[in-house]
Protein backbone atom coordinates (compact mmCIF):
# COMPACT_ATOMS: atom_id res chain seq x y z
CA UNK A 1 0.00 0.00 0.00
CA UNK A 2 1.52 3.47 -0.89
CA UNK A 3 2.02 6.14 1.73
CA UNK A 4 2.03 9.75 0.94
CA UNK A 5 4.47 11.45 2.87
CA UNK A 6 3.80 14.96 4.05
CA UNK A 7 5.97 18.04 5.71
CA UNK A 8 3.17 20.25 7.11
CA UNK A 9 4.42 23.49 7.69
CA UNK A 10 3.01 24.39 11.98
CA UNK A 11 4.83 27.78 11.90
CA UNK A 12 2.49 30.44 14.02
CA UNK A 13 -0.22 27.52 15.00
CA UNK A 14 -0.63 25.80 18.09
CA UNK A 15 -0.28 21.89 18.74
CA UNK A 16 -2.22 20.01 15.87
CA UNK A 17 -4.41 23.29 14.36
CA UNK A 18 -2.09 22.98 10.85
CA UNK A 19 -3.00 19.12 10.59
CA UNK A 20 -6.30 19.83 11.27
CA UNK A 21 -7.01 22.68 8.99
CA UNK A 22 -5.67 20.35 6.29
CA UNK A 23 -8.36 19.03 3.90
CA UNK A 24 -7.59 15.30 3.81
CA UNK A 25 -7.78 13.00 0.66
CA UNK A 26 -11.00 11.63 0.32
CA UNK A 27 -10.04 8.35 -0.92
CA UNK A 28 -7.45 7.91 2.00
CA UNK A 29 -7.49 4.19 3.67
CA UNK A 30 -5.55 6.41 7.23
CA UNK A 31 -3.84 9.49 7.75
CA UNK A 32 -1.22 10.17 10.70
CA UNK A 33 0.76 13.28 12.28
CA UNK A 34 3.35 13.63 14.58
CA UNK A 35 6.92 14.11 14.99
CA UNK A 36 7.53 10.32 14.64
CA UNK A 37 6.85 11.02 11.10
CA UNK A 38 10.10 13.77 10.51
CA UNK A 39 10.05 17.38 11.79
CA UNK A 40 12.45 20.55 11.75
CA UNK A 41 13.36 19.18 15.48
CA UNK A 42 12.04 18.73 18.91
CA UNK A 43 9.16 21.65 20.18
CA UNK A 44 11.51 23.93 22.56
CA UNK A 45 8.34 26.01 23.34
CA UNK A 46 4.89 25.17 26.16
CA UNK A 47 2.12 23.35 23.84
CA UNK A 48 0.03 26.18 24.42
CA UNK A 49 2.25 28.92 22.48
CA UNK A 50 2.56 28.56 18.56
CA UNK A 51 5.10 26.85 16.95
CA UNK A 52 7.99 29.40 15.32
CA UNK A 53 8.45 30.08 12.03
CA UNK A 54 9.87 27.32 10.40
CA UNK A 55 8.98 24.69 12.02
CA UNK A 56 7.69 21.23 10.31
CA UNK A 57 6.45 18.13 10.96
CA UNK A 58 5.46 15.29 9.07
CA UNK A 59 2.37 13.19 7.94
CA UNK A 60 1.70 9.83 6.43
CA UNK A 61 -1.44 9.10 4.05
CA UNK A 62 -2.33 5.55 3.48
CA UNK A 63 -3.85 5.10 -0.14
CA UNK A 64 -4.84 2.15 -2.10
CA UNK A 65 -2.85 2.27 -5.24
CA UNK A 66 0.57 3.91 -6.90
CA UNK A 67 -2.24 5.86 -8.89
CA UNK A 68 -4.11 7.37 -5.92
CA UNK A 69 -1.28 8.36 -4.46
CA UNK A 70 -0.23 10.70 -7.71
CA UNK A 71 -3.71 12.49 -7.13
CA UNK A 72 -3.34 12.40 -3.54
CA UNK A 73 0.40 14.25 -3.56
CA UNK A 74 -1.36 17.08 -5.72
CA UNK A 75 -4.25 17.05 -3.50
CA UNK A 76 -2.00 17.76 -1.36
CA UNK A 77 0.62 20.23 -2.80
CA UNK A 78 -2.33 22.36 -3.44
CA UNK A 79 -2.49 23.43 0.09
CA UNK A 80 -0.95 26.26 1.86
CA UNK A 81 0.50 24.51 4.91
CA UNK A 82 1.74 21.57 2.82
CA UNK A 83 5.77 22.13 2.29
CA UNK A 84 6.79 19.07 0.37
CA UNK A 85 4.85 15.66 -0.61
CA UNK A 86 6.96 12.40 -1.31
CA UNK A 87 5.76 8.83 -2.33
CA UNK A 88 7.42 5.55 -0.78
CA UNK A 89 5.76 2.25 -2.22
Amino acid sequence: MPLVKLKIDVGGTVGHEAWFALQQYPESQGAFFGPEFGSSGACKHPANIPHPKGEWIGAEVLVATSLLAQYAMSHYLEQERVLDVDIEE
